[in-house]
């Protein structure tokens, strides 16, 4: 299928990035056997606009979108976060090219007011949405044109290439037992847990929190190269208790086989198999498991095992574009997606 994919493919971040959800979906679909265009929007509003200031580009980015669509004839156009590009837009393409099927996909959370209403806008053009956050949330967004689908965060085996879980502790090559990466304070109280750990912990217990406490956060290379080097990693979302969502770095630290730790509240054992990701309740359940695991290496390194060979498995890039092309298209599916079942 001929696929052109809008997003922001960071161009101009010049290699210095920490995973981006939109790159795996783009080289997903490639390995899908699809033929890929990728329409960077921010990057194209640079390159246009006078003295590259990005705003000053939106008019002629949205002209060359037009084009672009003229020129490649996708079949399927699957667009992300690209802010820049208008509905109307989307409209005209589809009045130009009515076969043209529109599938949009938000990765970011509901509780932010901003993220929801480009949701509800979204849909008013998209034949399908697509959202990071679990089904049972998604009503809010019901009576608009799109249907509503959820998307997992898949790995991509060559990029989540470390495995964390085949190091014994004692490997000088583990340089944390605990690891938790921010860089975004609003809308979350999650700083409040951090702290609350990094005082309760044992002093030998080397839990490392790039991003908070005055240090900077991690991009690119060093932040690969972080969570190759730790046991254990905590996915702590701004807020919790929104059904399947978590940020990326859950499929960034299980697929580098770190042993995950949760919020059981999301309910990701609806679909997860036992004795792959902790799940916690409380500061004090997290901090007793903590201690567990830390204690007990082989059952780290067995959980973690088990959660990164699931991942890899079920929940990997090119299996996450396929279940978008298919659910977009209405195809039948070609696979057990877990998420479904």
């Amino acid at each position: 299928m001929r696929i052109l994919h809008v997003d922001n493919h960071q161009h101009r971040k010049y290699g210095n990035i920490r995973v981006s959800w939109a790159l795996k979906l783009y080289t997903g679909l490639v390995r899908a056997g699809h033929n890929v265009l990728a329409f960077s929007d921010r990057d194209i509003a640079r390159f246009e606009a006078p003295l590259g200031i990005r705003e000053l580009g939106r008019k002629k980015t949205n002209q060359r979108l037009l084009q672009t669509v003229a020129a490649f004839e996708p079949e399927l156009i699957i667009f992300g976060h690209c802010d820049l590009i208008e509905n109307a837009t989307f409209s005209e393409i589809r009045r130009r090219h009515g076969d043209v099927v529109l599938a949009a996909c938000n990765n970011d959370p509901l509780f932010v007011p901003r993220n929801a209403a480009n949701i509800h806008k979204r849909c008013e053009i998209a034949d399908a949405m697509f959202v990071s956050t679990g089904p049972q949330e998604l009503s809010i967004f019901a009576g608009g044109r799109a249907r509503l689908w959820h998307m997992p965060n898949p790995v991509d085996p060559s990029v989540e290439n470390a495995d964390a879980s085949a190091l014994a502790a004692g490997d000088p090559a583990l340089e944390a037992d605990l690891l938790f990466c921010s860089n975004a304070q609003e809308h979350s109280e999650r700083s409040q847990l951090v702290s609350a750990l990094r005082r309760t912990l044992p002093p030998d217990f080397r839990f490392h929190t790039p991003g908070l406490f005055g240090q900077p956060p991690l991009w690119g290379r060093d932040y690969e190269r972080k969570l190759a080097s730790s046991k254990m990693g905590l996915n702590l979302n701004r807020q919790e208790g929104y059904q399947w969502y978590s940020s990326a770095r859950i499929a960034q630290m299980a697929g580098n086989g770190l042993l995950v730790f949760t919020h059981a509240s999301a309910g990701f054992d609806d679909f997860m198999p036992a004795e792959t990701l902790v799940y916690f309740d409380s500061q004090s359940n997290l901090q007793k498991q903590l201690l567990a695991f830390h204690s007990d290496d082989a059952m780290r390194q067995h959980w973690a095992k088990n959660c990164r060979e699931f991942f890899h498995r079920e929940i990997n890039n090119t299996r996450y574009a396929q279940y978008i092309v298919e659910a977009a298209t209405g195809s039948t599916f070609s696979h057990d997606y877990v998420w479904l079942s």
